[in-house]
């Protein structure tokens, strides 16, 4: 969906819900592939070079 391509509200809700229709047909399940510590140190890195940016 691209901005400013539906006219009102109602367009766009309803552009949302046939969007996740098409998709649910072939939905498939979410598989985590790293661990909760490979993600949190993964946001730990993040953190450590966005807090000292000097901004």
């Amino acid at each position: 969906m691209r901005r400013g391509t539906h006219r009102s509200t109602a367009e766009l809700e309803q552009a949302i819900r046939e969007y996740l229709a098409a998709n649910n047909r072939s939905a498939k399940p979410f598989v985590w592939t790293k661990t909760a510590d490979e993600i949190l140190e993964s946001i730990r890195r993040f953190c450590m070079r966005t807090s000292n940016s000097g901004h």
